[in-house]
């Protein structure tokens, strides 16, 4: 059985530098997925995810291994990617105004989404999600194509549960509407 990423991660705290490697292997190639879907232009994403991991090492000490690794990796790609994104800003503006995380709506609990539809709308994000607002865009990559739970993602983009279940219909109704399909995705 692997060694969970909160020991690995605790054993370069303790000095252990070689142990980082490990956490380098297992979240780089998911990294680099999150970096191409969340920036699309991915002629950086290796430089990206590479600064990434500089920036995890030098502050593993202020890790709490009490708590999960992936959404305290996840959190600082979270950074980058919008620093990254702040670097184009030149070619289009990005809003700070998130009218979600003032005024968060309810929203029902996840659902249990028949495969039929998942798969769909898989196909349909791997056509469209260059079309989507980036905080619409990271929240799908992260629940369809990272696996995250609403949880999880609600760390990582440090907004409440129900802005990320907003967000999340919010996108499926963009990529409906992006797609031209009439099948019901929310």
């Amino acid at each position: 059985m692997e060694e969970p990423d909160e020991q690995v991660a605790a054993r370069v705290r303790n000095g252990e530098v070689e142990a980082f490697g490990e956490l380098v292997e297992r979240y780089q190639t998911k990294l680099l997925r999150y970096a191409r879907k969340f920036l699309l232009e991915s002629d950086d994403a290796q430089d990206i995810v590479q600064d990434i991991f500089i920036k995890a090492y030098e502050h593993i000490q202020s890790f709490d291994t009490a708590r999960r690794f992936s959404p305290w990796i996840y959190r600082i790609a979270h950074n980058e990617f919008v620093n990254a994104l702040k670097k184009r800003a030149s070619r289009r503006v990005i809003f700070t105004f998130d009218i979600d995380t003032l005024f968060p709506h309810l929203t029902a609990p996840e659902s249990a989404d028949d495969a039929t539809m998942e798969r769909d709308l898989r196909t349909i994000l791997g056509e469209h999600l260059d079309a989507l607002d980036p905080k619409y865009r990271e929240p799908l990559i992260l629940y369809y194509l990272e696996g995250m739970d609403y949880r999880e993602i609600s760390d990582i983009l440090r907004v409440p549960v129900s802005t990320v279940g907003v967000r999340l219909a919010r996108a499926r109704i963009q990529l409906k509407k992006s797609a031209g399909d009439k099948k019901n995705y929310e």
